[in-house]
């Protein structure tokens, strides 16, 4: 019996189609419903105004500040160091055993759950380092937790560079460094931002990692250095959600609502970056 081959494309595009509704529908209900209720929070008092009553009236200016310092301190933490091990290990290491396993425990670091790096945040930064609870602990651990992630994309995209790129380079007389930096880096550089937008996504929706080194449970005030302790936007929603009764499901998911957005926002502006420099690749 003949397989005819249109009907088996009709059956495996039914089978994708079928896998991608089931990751989408239930996702875009979530966004559709964070957005219809806690849409009606929002409004500038909410945005700009310090908690107050324990949380169940006021708005939420110093969670949403936390979050912004904890993102920025982690991803000036991580990205160059991210980047400099990436570019060791596709442009200077040996392929042998050694730096095979090295590679192999990168990747399987971005799977640790993030509560096993607030521990380790909490006994490296916040005991051993004497930072205290605060933001700096907290980006730190935040930037460890986002390495893995970072290395891994920029190493891919560093390597999907076409090895004649660099071998025109050097036979021009350029340096291996002087190649490095201006022929593979800027046509890599896409892939690189890649491995930073997931890396922003993740530390700024982790709750586990900034519970042990920076989260403080009330704090209605902005912090004023970076060893302060700091509210954010992932640890406020947890505790308004089940830790501080009779709190309006308004402020719920108007809070869930602004960190979607922040997220988003985050993400868009990585990407129009990325874009801009993919226009400019030579291949």
């Amino acid at each position: 019996m003949k397989r005819n081959p249109l009907r088996t494309q009709k059956i495996a595009f039914s089978f994708l189609l079928f896998s991608t509704l089931l990751i989408v529908l239930p996702v875009g209900f979530i966004v559709v419903e964070i957005i219809l209720k806690g849409l009606p929070a929002i409004n500038w008092q909410f945005l700009s105004d310090m908690p107050r009553q324990g949380m169940r009236a006021g708005g939420i200016l110093p969670a949403i500040v936390g979050t912004l310092y904890l993102v920025s301190g982690a991803i000036i933490f991580a990205l160059p160091i991210g980047v400099l091990a990436a570019i060791y290990l596709s442009e200077y290491a040996k392929d042998n055993l050694l730096n095979r396993m090295i590679k192999l425990s990168i990747v399987n670091l971005s799977g640790v759950p993030s509560v096993v790096y607030g521990l380790f945040g909490l006994a490296l930064f916040v005991v051993f380092f004497k930072f205290g609870v605060s933001i700096l602990s907290g980006s730190l651990t935040l930037g460890i937790m986002i390495l893995p992630i970072i290395i891994t994309a920029s190493r891919e995209a560093l390597e999907a560079v076409p090895q004649s790129f660099r071998e025109v380079s050097l036979s021009l007389g350029a340096s291996k460094w002087q190649t490095i930096r201006n022929i593979v880096l800027p046509n890599a550089i896409s892939g690189i931002l890649t491995g930073t937008i997931l890396g922003l996504g993740r530390a700024a929706g982790e709750t586990a990692p900034i519970l042990f080194t920076v989260a403080a449970f009330y704090l209605p005030r902005l912090p004023k250095s970076i060893f302060d302790q700091a509210m954010a936007l992932p640890y406020h929603l947890y505790v308004i959600s089940t830790q501080v009764p009779n709190v309006n499901e308004k402020i719920r998911y108007g809070t869930a609502f602004v960190l979607l957005v922040m997220v988003l926002f985050m993400n868009l502006v990585a990407i129009i970056i990325r874009s801009q420099f993919r226009k400019k690749k030579k291949w």
